[in-house]
């Protein structure tokens, strides 16, 4: 497998794109900003879109996506999410008024958009690769996934605050080789982390020792401007393994 990093920023700004992942040529792991970068074809040739939560920062380039490309599709991208977060979708964005309901276009037979739902703990198969929803913690129903290619597993906690759940479904996980978490605040916005449920420093720091397998841990999700005081937050106050921050751009191949 290969996770090639689209967008890991927690806002915009020039150079700065929103969370989206694209694994291998064909899943996309949230849609936001970062999905704008791809070309036509890149864009076509994706199948499927796991959705960690509802906010417009992971899923507001789903619309765009199917503008550019649906109608050069022969079948409908498949949506995967909690049930709570495509009920938001459905009425909130796919509704007639926000944006088209492209599960009736061109009809309902043969849509451009297909809503799947996955619950906590549920493992996707797609040929040798397994996606499994993982519990997290944030102000509206949300998730993490886990990504295992059989050899090593990539963890992904999405926007998430402390949850105890997420750090014992990862200890479960026997191969697992890179973890990926947010934070997106300075320990001075803590009161701000813990209203929106994001994770800062000095929390991160306090629930890291809860991982009790090996792997290499990287940042997401920093606030705009605030990228460089928050990992040298995150260095000073976490001990052992040294996290980095993710990288626009970057590969993961496991």
């Amino acid at each position: 497998m290969e996770l090639r990093i689209l967008g890991c920023c927690g806002g915009i700004g020039a150079g700065l794109r929103t969370t989206s992942m694209l694994l291998d040529h064909d899943i996309l792991i949230d849609a936001g900003t970062g999905v704008g970068d791809l070309t036509l074809e890149e864009m076509r040739r994706i199948d499927y879109a796991f959705l960690t939560h509802s906010h417009l920062d992971h899923t507001a380039y789903i619309p765009f996506l199917l503008d550019s490309v649906a109608a050069k599709r022969g079948h409908p991208l498949t949506v995967y999410a909690l049930a709570e977060t495509i009920a938001i979708l459905q009425e909130h964005m796919f509704n007639w008024k926000l944006w088209p309901d492209f599960t009736q276009i061109p009809d309902a037979e043969n849509p451009w958009l297909r809503f799947q739902p996955i619950a906590l703990g549920e493992t996707v198969v797609l040929g040798e690769r397994r996606i499994t929803a993982l519990p997290a913690r944030h102000t509206v129903p949300a998730a993490g996934y886990l990504l295992d290619s059989g050899a090593a597993s990539l963890a992904f906690s999405g926007d998430t605050s402390d949850c105890p759940e997420f750090w014992d479904a990862l200890n479960r996980v026997e191969n697992l080789r890179y973890l990926i978490i947010e934070t997106s605040f300075a320990d001075e916005e803590n009161g701000v982390a813990h209203a929106s449920r994001h994770y800062y420093p000095s929390l991160l720091a306090e629930q890291l020792p809860r991982l009790l397998k090996q792997a290499e841990i990287y940042i997401t999700h920093l606030g705009p401007g605030d990228q460089p005081r928050i990992m040298s937050e995150i260095l000073a106050e976490v001990r052992g393994t040294a996290p980095r921050m993710l990288a626009h751009g970057q590969l993961f191949e496991f």
